[in-house]
């Protein structure tokens, strides 16, 4: 079975458009598409980025058995968490979805909700340890 990366290439090999042209539109050099034909899982920004350029929809080339779970990696804390009231935390609240029976629409909106996640976790590092 094919990972996306190699669907992704065949995808743009099919469009005939011309990689030059894609990597061009998307910002990114060569030498990092051919890297990302060789991924077994890519990012849906990147992929949906690709689409729109060669005008091509991915959902129903990335199913769910093209889908793979991302591994969890802790790292461990060099410096210590100091309370700083200054700063306060913004709750964010994430409409609660309605229980659809298609599994398109559960992965998407489980999607929205990690990304929701992720930036609200993003927000409060920026706000506990500040920028670089």
């Amino acid at each position: 079975m094919s990972h996306q990366g190699e669907i992704l290439q065949e995808a743009i090999k099919n469009s005939g458009i011309s990689i030059t042209r894609i990597v061009e539109e998307l910002g990114i050099t060569r030498p990092t598409i051919y890297r990302k034909f060789k991924e077994e899982t890519l990012d849906y920004g990147f992929v949906k980025k690709v689409g729109d350029v060669i005008s091509h929809d991915f959902s129903q080339d990335f199913t769910v058995d093209h889908q793979a779970t991302l591994p969890f990696t802790s790292y461990a804390v060099t410096q210590p968490v100091t309370h700083q009231p200054e700063r306060s935390v913004t709750h964010r609240t994430t409409p609660v979805a309605v229980t659809d029976s298609d599994p398109t629409k559960q992965l998407l909106a489980l999607q929205q909700k990690y990304i929701a996640l992720l930036e609200a976790y993003n927000e409060l590092l920026l706000k506990v340890y500040g920028p670089k």
